[in-house]
């Protein structure tokens, strides 16, 4: 068995929680928050799975490192702490651990990723002899794996398009929604994470990645951008109310231009209420949905809708992220010390999983 320690307990880490119990070569070593809040409670609520698994949250990173456990998934945010989220892993790599993450996004790429990321991973794996792979939905499975996967049934092809189309009222994450992304604030608001060249640096890494799996070269990554206001005011159950006029939906991609065509795409379009841009593309039920398109002959589309935490699209997307990770520590466990990338790690079937529940 492999003890592996859940750092972090919000969306990403409940859903942690639970695949790490649930995998027949796992053993949940410890659970690491932050928040003073959970210091003491039952790893199993915390995970909502309304029984105790017998393993107390903890908040003495050094303790739990200094017990050499052989995993870490590290579910902490990377999104508005990215130097902090880095310390962090660099440091679990450093006790040796195999680290899994969703949360360093210049790492889904780790070959192209600047030095001020891969340098101190690249130091911590040669003083520790731990590795790590990041890895999430989109960017991750739905821009990598996937799409790989779905390109190899055709003859010819044109254009690989992966997409995520989403409706962020069921996300609980307010400041990201509101403060990173724009929704509900005025359209002269200028949302960090739509900054010119923002995108590109999120999910720049899994175009360079595609094209190098594809033997395709690059000319260039391009950027475009769309946003709608919403027509009329509406009120949703993890955030609250979005006034008419706000920004309700956003559309942008990320191009990789081969040949002086975009021939790699990612799509995202993003809605807070399906009333928004309805024009757009939608998902098949109007909720959310990861889906890949390529065109080429013959043509081919794949959509994959996850569900979770009571029928949760955003939760899903979580738990898909978090199977992939999960699913790669056996894996990264047998491989030598390193800095691995989605085309390193195999997506390997769930052996000895077929007919298990948590617990």
């Amino acid at each position: 068995m492999i003890r592996t320690v859940v750092w972090g307990t919000g969306n990403v880490g409940r859903a942690a929680l639970r695949a790490v119990d649930a995998h027949p070569r796992l053993e949940l070593a410890a659970v690491l928050v932050s928040d003073p809040a959970k210091v003491g409670r039952d790893a199993g609520r915390l995970a909502g799975l309304g029984r105790d698994l017998g393993v107390a949250a903890v908040d003495d990173v050094g303790a739990v490192l200094d017990g050499r456990p052989g995993a870490v998934v590290y579910a902490g945010s990377g999104d508005t702490r990215p130097d902090g989220a880095l310390a962090d892993v660099a440091r679990a790599v450093a006790a040796g651990a195999v680290v899994v993450t969703p949360a360093l996004y210049p790492l889904y790429d780790q070959r192209n990723a600047p030095p001020e990321f891969r340098d101190p991973v690249l130091a911590a794996i040669a003083s520790g002899g731990g590795s790590l792979f990041v890895s999430g939905v989109d960017p991750g499975w739905g821009n990598d794996v996937l799409p790989l996967l779905v390109s190899g049934l055709a003859a010819t092809v044109d254009v690989i398009r992966c997409q995520e189309i989403f409706d962020y009222s069921t996300y609980e994450q307010e400041e990201s929604v509101r403060e990173l992304v724009g929704m509900g604030k005025p359209l002269d608001y200028d949302p960090p994470m739509l900054w010119h060249s923002v995108p590109t640096m999120v999910w720049g890494g899994q175009i360079r990645l595609m094209a190098r799996a594809l033997g395709a070269e690059l000319d260039e990554i391009r950027e475009t951008l769309e946003r709608r206001p919403l027509e009329s005011t509406v009120k949703t159950r993890t955030m609250g109310v979005f006034e008419e006029g706000t920004q309700g939906a956003v559309r942008f991609e990320v191009q990789g231009i081969v040949g002086g065509e975009p021939r790699i795409v990612i799509e995202h379009v993003t809605r807070i209420h399906p009333s928004c841009a309805p024009d757009w593309p939608v998902p098949p039920d109007g909720v959310g949905a990861h889906r890949v398109i390529v065109e080429g002959t013959p043509r081919i589309e794949v959509t994959v809708a996850a569900t979770d935490e009571g029928e949760n699209r955003s939760a899903g997307g979580n738990a898909t992220a978090v199977g992939r990770l999960v699913g790669a520590i056996e894996w990264l466990t047998a491989a030598e010390p390193g800095l691995y990338d989605a085309l390193d790690v195999p997506l390997l079937p769930a052996v000895g999983k077929l007919g298990r529940r948590a617990g």
